[in-house]
């Protein structure tokens, strides 16, 4: 009684599908799709991307674009 069986998962696709309908539920899927690869993407370009260091000036927060550079 505590868990699901194939027929009562059958029955939850049938009402979802009945109620959004295939184009809705479709939508969503593309949708979906799109999102987690331009996540993906969005990771890879990360690791593309140069580090920005941080020091302090100051006592404030000071950005440096180039990482590598000698600091004096």
């Amino acid at each position: 009684m505590g868990s699901f069986s194939i027929w009562h998962w059958l029955i939850v696709l049938v009402i979802v599908v009945l109620v959004f309908g295939t184009k809705k539920l479709g939508n969503v899927g593309k949708d979906l799709g799109s999102a987690v690869k331009g996540f993906k993407e969005g990771m890879k370009n990360e690791e593309d991307t140069p580090k920005i260091a941080e020091k302090e000036v100051g006592g404030s927060r000071v950005f440096d674009n180039d990482a590598s550079k000698d600091k004096r």
